[in-house]
């Protein structure tokens, strides 16, 4: 017992100055790397007095940039900035031609790396079953080549769909490149993919905790939920791949999502974003149409704006912040999570107090508790304001969309929250377009007829205890 004791006492010399050490260590890395200074104080003081919980969880969400896949774009940048050249060539043929490029204009465009196109059609794709048929269309018209990539794909009856019309493709001698989130589709089987590859589809998760460094970086997702058809066709909205997207979950009930589907110059725009996540995955480089072609009738001018952890800038985060800025007569916008940062929490209380008609759609009907629980904070700060937070009744609100006065829309994956602006890789639609914009207009006004206003004095009205969780849920904002 004597020598166990010793033992014990000599392993807990040596590891307690390392925990401690590690925790001085990474401290020291919060205060420099952190985006905030509460951040910083937050995780310099838990690591200081609490190392043996706080190390461990700093490893999984204390990262602020996606180190590997910065390192990847920059390998694999021959290749990917030989494209991007060659896209630049075309520039002065599709790109918009917009007096000086001066406001949001210019700063979306900075934010993209890409200019506004025109000479695309689009066409709004209200909830999951014209999605989908929209989609399953579009893989049935491929002569050449097919990109897929989600970030939930759920072996159920619309995932075995999607599975085996891309098989039947593949059979036919069509290239299908398949991508999606580890994460998020944590639950798909091995044989799903195995039946994939077999049919000769070239398949890879993303790989988010590739690289020894990576083992533990959980907290970074790739969110995009793009198609591409022979570079001619674009899809990309809200709908992941799963029965609940088409209404089947009667827990969920009725599901209200949104896609759009882009045919002209931008689909190369988009096609990039693809190929760059394709490269972290895979280290390929796939033979692709990169050269754009206007739409038969194209009349929109449309940007496609990628954003991620591996940007120089926040991008989507700067992106909502200029859009709500740059309005004067409305900012209506849809998310099914609402946990902003402070600077949109500003933006949309300085529009509304300079009188821009600002609503927020939220659900009514949770599908994560704490984003849930969280949104209820922000009621008194926005409606003392005037902001009309929205609750949308019927079933669960997925969609990602808003709207600009009367000429630009978004239609996209991002949503109103710390992990769709600093976590996620996402991808945005912005559509410089007034007929489109009208078309985006009568979609939300029948999305408000079925809400329901909240009252910013809602949480007063609510028990002590659930006053606390929602306080207590909002302090987890940086990771939800």
């Amino acid at each position: 017992m004597i020598a166990l004791a010793d033992t014990l006492s000599a392993i807990l010399a040596v590891v307690v100055p390392i925990v401690h050490l590690t925790g001085l260590y990474c401290a020291i890395r919060a205060i420099v790397h952190s985006r905030t200074a509460q951040g910083a104080v937050a995780w310099a003081v838990s690591l200081i007095t609490l190392p043996y919980l706080s190390v461990p969880l700093y490893a999984v969400f204390g990262r602020r940039k996606f180190v590997g896949y910065i390192k990847s774009r920059r390998r694999g940048g021959h290749e990917i900035q030989h494209i991007a050249l060659e896209l630049k060539q075309y520039e002065d043929e599709f790109a918009t031609d917009f007096e000086g490029r001066q406001g949001r204009v210019r700063a979306a465009e900075q934010l993209a790396g890409m200019p506004f196109t025109s000479g695309n059609e689009v066409e709004l794709l209200i909830d999951g079953e014209a999605t989908f048929a929209s989609i399953f269309a579009g893989i049935e018209a491929a002569t050449d080549y097919i990109l897929v990539q989600f970030y939930i794909i759920h072996d159920d009856r619309l995932g075995q769909e999607l599975k085996e019309r891309l098989i039947a493709r593949a059979r036919e001698g069509i290239r299908i490149f398949f991508v999606y989130d580890e994460m998020g589709s944590n639950a798909l089987p091995r044989r799903y993919l195995e039946e994939l590859r077999e049919a000769g589809i070239t398949v890879h998760p993303f790989h988010t905790t590739r690289g020894r460094r990576n083992r533990f970086q959980i907290n970074f997702r790739n969110h995009r939920k793009i198609v591409v058809v022979d570079g001619r066709r674009a899809w990309v909205g809200g709908h992941n791949v799963g029965d609940e997207y088409l209404g089947r979950d009667p827990k969920m009930g009725a599901w209200r999502d949104t896609h759009c589907v882009i045919e002209g110059p931008a689909v190369q725009c988009i096609q990039l974003s693809f190929l760059e996540d394709w490269y972290w995955a895979s280290h390929t480089v796939p033979s692709l149409e990169w050269k754009p072609q206007r739409a038969p009738v194209g009349q929109h001018d449309v940007l496609a704006v990628p954003s991620g952890p591996a940007d120089q800038y926040e991008t989507a985060g700067l992106l909502f912040v200029m859009a709500i800025n740059s309005a004067v007569e409305r900012f209506w916008i849809a998310s099914p999570y609402f946990v902003p940062d402070a600077q949109v929490v500003a933006a949309l209380q300085l529009a509304a107090l300079r009188g821009v008609d600002v609503r927020v759609m939220l659900p009514e009907k949770p599908d994560h508790l704490l984003v849930y629980l969280s949104s209820f904070s922000y009621l008194e700060e926005l409606g003392g304001a005037g902001v009309r937070i929205m609750r949308y009744q019927p079933g669960f609100l997925h969609q990602k969309a808003f709207l600009i006065d009367d000429k630009v829309a978004a239609v996209g994956t991002a949503n109103l929250d710390n992990r769709s602006f600093r976590l996620n890789f996402e991808i945005t639609m912005l559509f410089l377009s007034e007929r489109f914009n009208a078309e985006c207009a009568r979609m939300f006004e029948a999305d408000f007829a079925h809400c329901k206003e909240a009252d910013r004095t809602d949480l007063e009205h609510r028990p002590f205890w659930f006053q606390f969780l929602v306080k207590a849920s909002r302090l987890t904002a940086p990771v939800q």
